[in-house]
Protein backbone atom coordinates (compact mmCIF):
# COMPACT_ATOMS: atom_id res chain seq x y z
CA UNK A 1 0.00 0.00 0.00
CA UNK A 2 3.00 2.40 0.52
CA UNK A 3 4.25 1.55 -2.40
CA UNK A 4 1.14 2.15 -4.21
CA UNK A 5 0.74 5.15 -2.41
CA UNK A 6 3.77 7.05 -3.49
CA UNK A 7 3.14 6.15 -7.13
CA UNK A 8 -0.03 7.54 -7.28
CA UNK A 9 0.87 10.55 -4.57
CA UNK A 10 -2.78 10.89 -4.01
CA UNK A 11 -3.69 15.05 -4.19
CA UNK A 12 -7.41 15.14 -3.26
CA UNK A 13 -10.06 12.97 -1.57
CA UNK A 14 -11.05 10.90 -4.58
CA UNK A 15 -7.50 9.52 -5.24
CA UNK A 16 -7.74 8.40 -1.57
CA UNK A 17 -11.39 6.53 -2.59
CA UNK A 18 -9.97 5.49 -6.14
CA UNK A 19 -6.83 3.71 -4.20
CA UNK A 20 -8.58 1.64 -1.80
CA UNK A 21 -10.49 0.41 -4.90
CA UNK A 22 -7.51 -0.35 -6.50
CA UNK A 23 -5.80 -2.26 -4.00
CA UNK A 24 -6.91 -5.38 -4.09
CA UNK A 25 -5.60 -8.51 -5.94
CA UNK A 26 -7.61 -8.28 -9.51
CA UNK A 27 -6.54 -4.74 -9.90
CA UNK A 28 -3.46 -4.98 -8.92
CA UNK A 29 -2.82 -8.03 -11.66
CA UNK A 30 -4.62 -6.57 -14.24
CA UNK A 31 -2.96 -4.30 -15.00
CA UNK A 32 -5.39 -1.23 -14.19
CA UNK A 33 -3.48 0.13 -11.42
CA UNK A 34 -0.73 1.52 -13.64
CA UNK A 35 -3.08 2.70 -16.39
CA UNK A 36 -4.47 4.85 -13.63
CA UNK A 37 -1.53 5.96 -12.77
CA UNK A 38 0.09 6.94 -16.17
CA UNK A 39 -3.08 8.72 -17.11
CA UNK A 40 -2.86 10.59 -13.76
CA UNK A 41 0.57 11.68 -14.54
CA UNK A 42 -0.47 12.42 -18.04
CA UNK A 43 -3.43 13.79 -18.60
CA UNK A 44 -2.67 13.77 -22.67
CA UNK A 45 -3.22 9.87 -22.10
CA UNK A 46 -7.34 10.30 -20.86
CA UNK A 47 -9.13 9.89 -23.56
CA UNK A 48 -13.09 9.78 -23.73
CA UNK A 49 -14.39 8.04 -26.21
CA UNK A 50 -17.36 8.88 -26.80
CA UNK A 51 -17.08 12.26 -25.08
CA UNK A 52 -20.01 11.24 -22.90
CA UNK A 53 -17.83 9.00 -20.57
CA UNK A 54 -16.03 12.24 -19.18
CA UNK A 55 -18.79 13.39 -16.47
CA UNK A 56 -18.57 9.04 -15.34
CA UNK A 57 -14.89 8.90 -15.49
CA UNK A 58 -13.29 12.32 -15.10
CA UNK A 59 -12.58 11.21 -11.21
CA UNK A 60 -10.59 8.03 -11.94
CA UNK A 61 -8.52 9.54 -15.04
CA UNK A 62 -10.73 7.63 -17.29
CA UNK A 63 -10.61 4.24 -15.96
CA UNK A 64 -13.59 2.41 -14.59
CA UNK A 65 -13.19 1.78 -11.35
CA UNK A 66 -16.07 1.60 -9.40
CA UNK A 67 -19.29 -0.57 -10.16
CA UNK A 68 -21.07 2.66 -10.10
CA UNK A 69 -19.84 3.53 -13.08
CA UNK A 70 -20.58 0.50 -15.42
CA UNK A 71 -24.30 1.40 -14.00
CA UNK A 72 -23.88 4.95 -14.96
CA UNK A 73 -22.72 3.94 -18.41
CA UNK A 74 -25.26 1.54 -19.19
CA UNK A 75 -27.51 4.25 -18.20
CA UNK A 76 -26.47 7.69 -19.57
CA UNK A 77 -25.32 5.68 -23.21
CA UNK A 78 -27.56 2.73 -23.68
CA UNK A 79 -30.68 3.95 -21.49
CA UNK A 80 -30.49 1.14 -18.74
CA UNK A 81 -33.26 1.63 -16.04
CA UNK A 82 -31.09 1.75 -12.92
CA UNK A 83 -32.57 -1.76 -11.92
CA UNK A 84 -31.22 -3.28 -15.68
CA UNK A 85 -27.92 -1.05 -14.94
CA UNK A 86 -27.81 -3.52 -11.76
CA UNK A 87 -28.60 -6.81 -13.71
CA UNK A 88 -25.86 -5.68 -16.13
CA UNK A 89 -23.39 -5.24 -12.97
CA UNK A 90 -24.03 -8.65 -11.59
CA UNK A 91 -23.85 -10.25 -15.11
CA UNK A 92 -20.33 -8.71 -15.76
CA UNK A 93 -19.29 -9.97 -12.13
CA UNK A 94 -20.12 -13.19 -12.37
CA UNK A 95 -19.14 -13.45 -16.13
CA UNK A 96 -22.23 -15.80 -17.39
CA UNK A 97 -21.50 -16.09 -21.08
CA UNK A 98 -25.24 -16.84 -21.83
CA UNK A 99 -26.41 -13.88 -19.64
CA UNK A 100 -23.72 -11.72 -21.34
CA UNK A 101 -24.81 -12.09 -24.70
CA UNK A 102 -28.32 -11.44 -23.70
CA UNK A 103 -27.07 -8.41 -21.86
CA UNK A 104 -24.37 -7.32 -24.75
CA UNK A 105 -27.43 -7.16 -27.54
CA UNK A 106 -29.75 -5.16 -24.78
CA UNK A 107 -26.68 -2.81 -24.69
CA UNK A 108 -26.13 -2.26 -27.94
CA UNK A 109 -29.94 -1.96 -29.07
CA UNK A 110 -29.85 0.95 -26.14
CA UNK A 111 -26.68 2.19 -27.75
CA UNK A 112 -27.84 2.59 -30.83
CA UNK A 113 -30.72 4.56 -29.49
CA UNK A 114 -28.42 7.17 -28.45
CA UNK A 115 -26.88 7.47 -31.40
CA UNK A 116 -23.50 5.87 -30.09
CA UNK A 117 -22.78 3.31 -33.29
CA UNK A 118 -22.10 -0.20 -32.99
CA UNK A 119 -18.55 -0.62 -33.29
CA UNK A 120 -17.76 1.75 -30.16
CA UNK A 121 -20.48 -0.08 -28.50
CA UNK A 122 -18.97 -3.23 -28.79
CA UNK A 123 -15.77 -1.13 -27.75
CA UNK A 124 -17.24 -0.04 -24.88
CA UNK A 125 -19.47 -3.18 -23.95
CA UNK A 126 -16.24 -5.14 -23.74
CA UNK A 127 -14.54 -2.43 -21.88
CA UNK A 128 -17.00 -2.24 -19.13
CA UNK A 129 -17.15 -6.43 -18.88
CA UNK A 130 -13.15 -6.37 -18.18
CA UNK A 131 -13.04 -3.65 -15.83
CA UNK A 132 -16.47 -4.53 -14.09
CA UNK A 133 -14.66 -8.12 -12.74
CA UNK A 134 -12.97 -5.43 -10.53
CA UNK A 135 -14.52 -2.66 -9.91
CA UNK A 136 -15.46 -1.62 -6.45
CA UNK A 137 -18.16 -0.17 -4.73
CA UNK A 138 -17.38 3.69 -4.53
CA UNK A 139 -20.00 4.02 -1.80
CA UNK A 140 -17.82 1.34 0.26
CA UNK A 141 -14.44 2.58 -0.40
CA UNK A 142 -15.82 6.47 0.14
CA UNK A 143 -16.40 5.54 3.69
CA UNK A 144 -13.01 3.28 4.01
CA UNK A 145 -11.39 6.81 2.53
CA UNK A 146 -12.78 8.34 5.25
CA UNK A 147 -11.68 6.97 7.89
CA UNK A 148 -8.12 6.58 6.51
CA UNK A 149 -7.96 10.44 6.12
CA UNK A 150 -9.44 10.85 10.11
CA UNK A 151 -6.70 8.19 10.90
CA UNK A 152 -3.90 9.95 8.93
CA UNK A 153 -5.34 13.32 10.36
CA UNK A 154 -4.74 12.25 13.74
CA UNK A 155 -2.02 10.64 13.63
CA UNK A 156 -0.19 13.64 11.81
CA UNK A 157 -1.33 15.87 14.38
CA UNK A 158 -2.12 13.95 17.57
CA UNK A 159 0.78 11.14 17.30
CA UNK A 160 1.24 10.76 20.77
CA UNK A 161 -2.74 10.48 21.54
CA UNK A 162 -3.43 8.24 18.67
CA UNK A 163 -0.94 5.72 19.15
CA UNK A 164 -2.24 4.97 22.83
CA UNK A 165 -5.97 4.68 21.48
CA UNK A 166 -4.66 2.71 19.01
CA UNK A 167 -2.65 0.18 21.25
CA UNK A 168 -5.79 0.28 23.83
CA UNK A 169 -7.83 -0.60 20.82
CA UNK A 170 -5.76 -3.67 20.16
CA UNK A 171 -4.84 -5.07 23.53
CA UNK A 172 -4.18 -8.75 23.39
CA UNK A 173 -3.21 -9.04 19.97
CA UNK A 174 -0.01 -8.98 20.27
CA UNK A 175 1.01 -9.49 16.32
CA UNK A 176 -0.02 -6.11 15.97
CA UNK A 177 0.88 -4.51 18.89
CA UNK A 178 4.70 -5.31 18.22
CA UNK A 179 4.21 -3.14 14.49
CA UNK A 180 2.65 -0.58 16.87
CA UNK A 181 5.48 -0.50 19.45
CA UNK A 182 7.79 -0.39 16.57
CA UNK A 183 6.00 2.73 14.88
CA UNK A 184 6.29 4.91 18.12
CA UNK A 185 9.82 4.51 18.22
CA UNK A 186 10.06 5.17 14.68
CA UNK A 187 7.76 8.46 15.83
CA UNK A 188 10.14 9.39 18.52
CA UNK A 189 7.41 8.30 20.82
CA UNK A 190 8.82 6.36 24.11
CA UNK A 191 6.25 3.52 25.29
CA UNK A 192 6.57 3.94 29.46
CA UNK A 193 6.51 0.44 31.26
CA UNK A 194 3.88 -0.42 33.79
CA UNK A 195 3.57 1.59 36.74
CA UNK A 196 1.30 0.92 39.74
CA UNK A 197 1.05 4.97 40.46
CA UNK A 198 1.21 6.18 37.04
CA UNK A 199 -0.96 3.43 34.48
CA UNK A 200 -4.34 3.47 34.30
CA UNK A 201 -5.98 0.50 32.58
CA UNK A 202 -5.20 1.47 29.01
CA UNK A 203 -2.79 2.83 27.47
CA UNK A 204 -2.74 6.99 28.20
CA UNK A 205 -0.46 9.82 27.54
CA UNK A 206 1.42 11.04 29.90
CA UNK A 207 3.16 14.41 28.62
CA UNK A 208 4.66 13.29 25.49
CA UNK A 209 4.97 9.21 26.38
CA UNK A 210 2.26 6.76 26.28
CA UNK A 211 2.51 5.31 29.79
CA UNK A 212 1.89 1.48 29.62
CA UNK A 213 -2.14 -0.08 30.45
CA UNK A 214 -2.47 -2.59 33.50
CA UNK A 215 -4.83 -4.35 31.69
CA UNK A 216 -2.52 -5.30 29.01
CA UNK A 217 -0.33 -7.47 31.39
CA UNK A 218 -1.41 -11.12 31.54
CA UNK A 219 -3.21 -12.30 34.73
CA UNK A 220 -3.88 -8.70 35.37
CA UNK A 221 -7.76 -9.22 35.39
CA UNK A 222 -10.30 -6.22 35.31
CA UNK A 223 -11.21 -6.61 39.03
CA UNK A 224 -7.66 -5.89 39.80
CA UNK A 225 -6.92 -3.47 37.73
CA UNK A 226 -10.02 -1.40 39.26
CA UNK A 227 -8.76 -2.11 42.80
CA UNK A 228 -5.44 -1.03 41.99
CA UNK A 229 -7.36 2.84 40.88
CA UNK A 230 -9.56 2.97 43.59
CA UNK A 231 -6.96 2.37 46.17
CA UNK A 232 -4.60 5.26 44.66
CA UNK A 233 -7.52 7.27 44.02
CA UNK A 234 -8.65 7.16 47.71
CA UNK A 235 -5.34 6.97 49.29
CA UNK A 236 -2.61 8.53 47.18
CA UNK A 237 0.31 6.79 45.27
CA UNK A 238 1.89 3.43 46.90
CA UNK A 239 5.39 4.27 48.49
CA UNK A 240 6.45 1.09 48.92
CA UNK A 241 6.08 -2.80 48.15
CA UNK A 242 4.96 -3.60 51.68
CA UNK A 243 2.54 -0.89 51.53
CA UNK A 244 0.88 -1.75 48.55
CA UNK A 245 0.58 -5.27 49.99
CA UNK A 246 -0.84 -3.33 52.63
CA UNK A 247 -3.42 -1.56 51.40
CA UNK A 248 -4.74 -3.15 48.17
CA UNK A 249 -7.42 -5.80 48.49
CA UNK A 250 -5.47 -9.07 48.17
CA UNK A 251 -8.44 -11.38 47.55
CA UNK A 252 -8.66 -9.05 44.41
CA UNK A 253 -4.84 -8.49 43.69
CA UNK A 254 -3.63 -12.19 44.62
CA UNK A 255 -0.24 -13.33 44.63
CA UNK A 256 -0.20 -14.52 41.27
CA UNK A 257 -1.18 -10.47 39.89
CA UNK A 258 1.51 -9.36 42.03
CA UNK A 259 4.17 -11.47 40.66
CA UNK A 260 3.12 -10.34 37.10
CA UNK A 261 3.52 -6.68 38.39
CA UNK A 262 7.33 -7.08 39.80
CA UNK A 263 8.19 -8.90 36.64
CA UNK A 264 7.23 -5.87 34.41
CA UNK A 265 8.80 -3.52 36.20
CA UNK A 266 5.10 -2.06 37.80
CA UNK A 267 7.16 -1.50 41.06
CA UNK A 268 10.55 -0.12 39.73
CA UNK A 269 9.52 3.53 40.45
CA UNK A 270 9.30 2.48 44.32
CA UNK A 271 12.93 2.02 43.92
CA UNK A 272 13.49 -1.11 44.23
CA UNK A 273 14.41 -3.95 42.21
CA UNK A 274 12.54 -6.94 40.53
CA UNK A 275 14.70 -9.76 41.94
CA UNK A 276 14.54 -8.80 45.57
CA UNK A 277 11.16 -8.12 45.87
CA UNK A 278 10.29 -11.52 44.33
CA UNK A 279 12.58 -12.90 47.08
CA UNK A 280 9.98 -11.60 49.59
CA UNK A 281 6.43 -11.80 47.90
CA UNK A 282 5.27 -14.77 49.53
CA UNK A 283 6.48 -12.89 53.02
CA UNK A 284 4.82 -9.89 52.04
CA UNK A 285 1.30 -11.52 50.68
CA UNK A 286 0.97 -13.42 54.17
CA UNK A 287 2.11 -10.31 56.31
CA UNK A 288 -0.65 -7.80 54.23
CA UNK A 289 -3.37 -10.31 54.77
CA UNK A 290 -2.61 -10.47 58.28
CA UNK A 291 -2.75 -6.53 58.44
CA UNK A 292 -6.03 -6.62 55.94
CA UNK A 293 -7.41 -8.92 58.65
CA UNK A 294 -7.29 -7.31 61.52
CA UNK A 295 -7.96 -4.17 60.12
CA UNK A 296 -11.51 -5.60 59.08
CA UNK A 297 -11.52 -6.90 63.22
CA UNK A 298 -11.27 -2.72 64.16
CA UNK A 299 -7.59 -4.37 66.14
CA UNK A 300 -4.42 -2.51 65.54
CA UNK A 301 -1.57 -4.07 63.85
CA UNK A 302 0.17 -7.12 65.70
CA UNK A 303 3.02 -6.06 63.81
CA UNK A 304 3.10 -3.03 65.23
CA UNK A 305 3.53 -0.96 62.39
CA UNK A 306 1.01 1.57 63.26
CA UNK A 307 -2.65 3.15 62.49
CA UNK A 308 -3.73 4.49 59.15
CA UNK A 309 -2.99 8.11 59.13
CA UNK A 310 -5.37 10.88 57.73
CA UNK A 311 -4.06 10.65 54.02
CA UNK A 312 -4.73 7.06 54.14
CA UNK A 313 -1.19 5.38 54.25
CA UNK A 314 -0.12 3.01 57.10
CA UNK A 315 2.88 4.51 59.82
CA UNK A 316 5.36 1.52 59.05
CA UNK A 317 8.76 1.44 58.47
CA UNK A 318 9.43 -1.50 55.60
CA UNK A 319 11.36 -4.50 56.61
CA UNK A 320 14.63 -4.76 54.41
CA UNK A 321 14.95 -6.09 51.25
CA UNK A 322 17.34 -8.99 51.08
CA UNK A 323 20.37 -7.90 48.87
CA UNK A 324 19.99 -9.74 45.61
CA UNK A 325 21.54 -9.10 42.37
CA UNK A 326 19.16 -7.55 39.83
CA UNK A 327 18.33 -9.87 37.11
CA UNK A 328 20.22 -8.91 34.14
CA UNK A 329 18.69 -7.29 30.68
CA UNK A 330 17.91 -10.44 28.54
CA UNK A 331 16.20 -11.91 32.04
CA UNK A 332 14.05 -8.84 32.29
CA UNK A 333 12.64 -8.83 28.70
CA UNK A 334 11.97 -12.55 28.64
CA UNK A 335 9.64 -11.87 31.44
CA UNK A 336 8.11 -8.82 29.33
CA UNK A 337 7.08 -10.65 26.66
CA UNK A 338 5.99 -13.86 28.55
CA UNK A 339 3.26 -11.09 30.63
CA UNK A 340 2.45 -8.88 27.83
CA UNK A 341 3.18 -10.61 24.77
CA UNK A 342 6.33 -8.36 23.97
CA UNK A 343 9.46 -6.49 24.76
CA UNK A 344 8.69 -3.21 26.95
CA UNK A 345 11.92 -1.47 28.41
CA UNK A 346 13.97 -2.30 24.99
CA UNK A 347 13.93 -5.03 22.18
CA UNK A 348 16.64 -7.66 21.82
CA UNK A 349 16.51 -7.16 17.81
CA UNK A 350 17.21 -3.46 18.31
CA UNK A 351 20.72 -3.62 18.06
CA UNK A 352 20.65 -5.88 14.89
CA UNK A 353 18.27 -3.26 13.20
CA UNK A 354 21.12 -2.81 10.47
CA UNK A 355 21.84 -6.79 9.76
CA UNK A 356 18.45 -7.06 9.26
CA UNK A 357 17.56 -4.49 6.62
CA UNK A 358 20.82 -6.11 5.27
CA UNK A 359 19.94 -10.01 5.58
CA UNK A 360 16.03 -9.68 5.26
CA UNK A 361 14.10 -9.31 1.55
CA UNK A 362 10.70 -7.94 3.69
CA UNK A 363 9.61 -7.65 7.08
CA UNK A 364 6.41 -8.90 8.83
CA UNK A 365 4.86 -5.60 8.05
CA UNK A 366 4.96 -5.87 4.61
CA UNK A 367 4.50 -9.82 4.10
CA UNK A 368 0.81 -9.41 3.48
CA UNK A 369 1.77 -7.68 0.39
CA UNK A 370 4.18 -10.85 -1.05
CA UNK A 371 2.50 -13.04 -3.07
CA UNK A 372 0.94 -16.29 -1.94
CA UNK A 373 4.07 -18.66 -2.37
CA UNK A 374 7.10 -16.36 -3.19
CA UNK A 375 9.94 -17.19 -1.64
CA UNK A 376 11.32 -14.62 0.76
CA UNK A 377 13.98 -13.56 3.44
CA UNK A 378 12.85 -12.79 6.95
CA UNK A 379 15.38 -12.07 9.81
CA UNK A 380 14.29 -12.30 13.88
CA UNK A 381 13.76 -13.64 17.04
CA UNK A 382 12.42 -17.12 17.72
CA UNK A 383 9.60 -16.55 20.67
CA UNK A 384 7.95 -19.68 21.00
CA UNK A 385 8.07 -23.24 19.51
CA UNK A 386 6.08 -25.94 19.37
CA UNK A 387 8.06 -29.28 19.10
CA UNK A 388 5.44 -31.97 16.73
CA UNK A 389 5.83 -35.51 15.76
CA UNK A 390 4.35 -36.32 12.74
CA UNK A 391 2.46 -40.29 11.56
CA UNK A 392 5.36 -41.67 10.33
CA UNK A 393 7.33 -40.32 13.68
CA UNK A 394 9.35 -37.51 12.20
CA UNK A 395 10.12 -34.70 14.30
CA UNK A 396 8.98 -31.24 12.99
CA UNK A 397 7.94 -27.84 14.63
CA UNK A 398 5.95 -24.60 14.17
CA UNK A 399 7.54 -21.47 15.91
CA UNK A 400 7.06 -18.08 16.23
CA UNK A 401 9.09 -15.44 14.63
CA UNK A 402 9.18 -11.90 15.43
CA UNK A 403 10.70 -9.26 13.88
CA UNK A 404 10.52 -5.28 15.02
CA UNK A 405 7.40 -5.42 12.98
CA UNK A 406 5.08 -8.32 13.52
CA UNK A 407 5.29 -11.79 14.25
CA UNK A 408 4.37 -14.69 11.94
CA UNK A 409 4.26 -18.18 12.23
CA UNK A 410 6.71 -20.58 10.46
CA UNK A 411 6.77 -24.16 9.95
CA UNK A 412 9.52 -26.55 9.98
CA UNK A 413 8.74 -29.49 8.51
CA UNK A 414 10.95 -33.16 9.33
CA UNK A 415 13.46 -32.46 6.52
CA UNK A 416 14.41 -28.73 7.12
CA UNK A 417 14.01 -29.92 11.38
CA UNK A 418 16.41 -32.80 10.86
CA UNK A 419 19.53 -30.17 9.91
CA UNK A 420 18.27 -26.99 11.50
CA UNK A 421 17.06 -28.12 15.02
CA UNK A 422 19.67 -26.08 16.49
CA UNK A 423 18.08 -23.21 16.32
CA UNK A 424 14.71 -23.70 16.79
CA UNK A 425 15.34 -22.73 20.21
CA UNK A 426 13.04 -19.71 21.99
CA UNK A 427 15.53 -16.80 22.00
CA UNK A 428 17.42 -17.59 19.23
CA UNK A 429 18.37 -15.07 16.26
CA UNK A 430 17.85 -16.25 12.82
CA UNK A 431 17.23 -15.96 9.06
CA UNK A 432 14.29 -17.83 8.11
CA UNK A 433 14.26 -18.85 4.18
CA UNK A 434 10.36 -19.81 2.96
CA UNK A 435 7.83 -19.71 0.79
CA UNK A 436 4.40 -17.72 2.13
CA UNK A 437 1.48 -19.88 2.55
CA UNK A 438 -2.01 -18.01 2.58
CA UNK A 439 -4.34 -19.73 5.24
CA UNK A 440 -7.72 -19.00 6.39
CA UNK A 441 -6.56 -17.75 10.06
CA UNK A 442 -3.78 -15.50 7.78
CA UNK A 443 -0.34 -15.92 6.75
CA UNK A 444 2.71 -17.98 7.62
CA UNK A 445 5.81 -19.23 6.37
CA UNK A 446 6.90 -22.51 4.76
CA UNK A 447 10.61 -23.05 6.38
CA UNK A 448 13.28 -23.76 3.37
CA UNK A 449 16.04 -22.55 5.50
CA UNK A 450 17.11 -21.39 8.46
CA UNK A 451 20.30 -20.07 9.42
CA UNK A 452 21.63 -17.87 12.78
CA UNK A 453 22.12 -14.10 11.89
CA UNK A 454 25.38 -14.10 13.79
CA UNK A 455 26.75 -16.24 11.50
CA UNK A 456 25.86 -14.44 8.62
CA UNK A 457 27.36 -11.25 9.88
CA UNK A 458 30.90 -12.75 10.70
CA UNK A 459 30.51 -14.68 7.10
CA UNK A 460 29.82 -11.61 5.61
CA UNK A 461 32.33 -9.28 6.93
CA UNK A 462 36.03 -9.22 4.77
CA UNK A 463 37.57 -6.94 7.09
CA UNK A 464 37.73 -5.43 10.98
CA UNK A 465 39.02 -1.38 10.40
CA UNK A 466 39.52 0.20 13.81
CA UNK A 467 39.62 3.75 14.36
CA UNK A 468 42.13 5.00 16.79
CA UNK A 469 42.93 8.79 17.68
CA UNK A 470 46.56 10.18 18.75
CA UNK A 471 47.14 11.04 22.09
CA UNK A 472 49.84 10.60 24.37
CA UNK A 473 48.26 7.34 25.99
CA UNK A 474 47.78 5.62 22.29
CA UNK A 475 50.42 3.02 23.06
CA UNK A 476 48.51 1.88 26.32
CA UNK A 477 45.61 1.41 24.18
CA UNK A 478 47.19 -0.33 21.65
CA UNK A 479 48.38 -2.64 24.48
CA UNK A 480 44.85 -2.67 25.73
CA UNK A 481 43.19 -3.20 22.49
CA UNK A 482 45.71 -5.98 21.50
CA UNK A 483 44.68 -8.38 24.46
CA UNK A 484 40.93 -7.72 23.60
CA UNK A 485 41.27 -9.27 19.68
CA UNK A 486 43.26 -11.38 21.40
CA UNK A 487 40.35 -12.85 23.32
CA UNK A 488 38.13 -13.19 20.00
CA UNK A 489 39.89 -15.10 17.61
CA UNK A 490 38.88 -15.37 14.24
CA UNK A 491 40.07 -15.57 10.55
CA UNK A 492 38.93 -11.71 9.67
CA UNK A 493 41.89 -9.23 9.23
CA UNK A 494 42.19 -6.16 11.19
CA UNK A 495 43.37 -2.94 9.63
CA UNK A 496 43.88 0.53 11.77
CA UNK A 497 43.10 3.80 10.68
CA UNK A 498 45.24 6.12 12.60
CA UNK A 499 43.60 9.56 12.88
CA UNK A 500 46.48 12.39 13.52
CA UNK A 501 46.85 16.23 14.00
CA UNK A 502 45.78 18.35 11.02
CA UNK A 503 42.61 16.15 9.97
CA UNK A 504 45.36 13.80 8.62
CA UNK A 505 44.39 9.85 8.46
CA UNK A 506 47.26 6.98 8.08
CA UNK A 507 45.78 3.48 6.87
CA UNK A 508 47.04 0.25 7.68
CA UNK A 509 47.96 -2.53 5.78
CA UNK A 510 46.93 -5.69 7.74
CA UNK A 511 48.28 -6.47 10.70
CA UNK A 512 50.56 -9.49 10.39
CA UNK A 513 49.41 -12.41 12.83
CA UNK A 514 46.58 -11.18 14.53
CA UNK A 515 43.07 -11.43 13.02
CA UNK A 516 39.84 -11.56 14.68
CA UNK A 517 36.35 -12.83 15.01
CA UNK A 518 33.77 -9.82 14.87
CA UNK A 519 31.19 -10.21 16.74
CA UNK A 520 28.91 -8.14 19.07
CA UNK A 521 30.84 -9.15 21.70
CA UNK A 522 33.95 -7.89 20.16
CA UNK A 523 32.19 -4.68 19.29
CA UNK A 524 30.67 -4.13 23.18
CA UNK A 525 34.61 -4.50 24.05
CA UNK A 526 36.16 -2.40 22.12
CA UNK A 527 33.55 0.69 22.42
CA UNK A 528 31.73 -0.02 25.91
CA UNK A 529 28.25 0.42 25.74
CA UNK A 530 26.48 0.24 21.89
CA UNK A 531 26.96 -1.52 18.85
CA UNK A 532 27.90 -0.57 15.21
CA UNK A 533 27.04 -2.74 12.29
CA UNK A 534 28.65 -5.80 11.02
CA UNK A 535 28.77 -5.03 7.07
CA UNK A 536 30.57 -5.87 4.75
CA UNK A 537 33.33 -3.91 5.65
CA UNK A 538 33.14 -3.50 9.63
CA UNK A 539 34.37 -0.55 11.43
CA UNK A 540 35.31 0.04 15.13
CA UNK A 541 36.86 3.54 16.99
CA UNK A 542 38.71 4.04 19.92
CA UNK A 543 39.39 7.58 20.78
CA UNK A 544 39.65 10.21 23.79
CA UNK A 545 41.94 9.23 27.20
CA UNK A 546 40.09 6.39 28.11
CA UNK A 547 41.60 2.95 26.75
CA UNK A 548 38.64 1.85 25.00
CA UNK A 549 35.92 4.69 24.93
CA UNK A 550 32.65 4.50 22.86
CA UNK A 551 32.74 6.12 19.45
CA UNK A 552 31.93 4.62 15.95
CA UNK A 553 31.92 5.68 12.72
Amino acid sequence: MRNLLMKIKPECFEDLIAILALYRPGPLESGMVEDFIKRKRDPSKMTYDPPALEPILKDTYGVIVYQEQVMAIANRLAGFSLGQADLLRRAMGKKKPDEMEKQKAQFLQGAKKHHLSERKAEKLFDLMAHFAGYGFNKSHSAAYALVTYQTAYLKTHHPTEFMAALLTSEMGNADKMVGYFTECRDLGIRVLPPDVNQSHKNFTVVESAIRFGLAAIKNVGEGAVESILETRQSAGPFRSFLEFCHRIDLRKVNKRVLEGLIKVGAFDSTGVRRAPLMAVLEQAVEEGAAVQQERERGQTSIFGHGDETDAGHTAFVDSPLPDLPEWDQAQKLKYERELTGFYITAHPLAQYEAAIRRFATTTMEDLSEVADGHEVKLCGIITTVKPMVTKKGDRMAYFQLEDLHGLVEVIAFPDLYKTASAHIVPESLVQVTGTVDRVEKGTRLKGIRIESLMELQVRAVTRINIRLSDGPDASTRLDQLHQVLRRHPGPTAIYFTFCLPASIEADTAPLPGLTASPSEKLVAEVEGKGAVALLSEWTASTSGSSALPQEAR
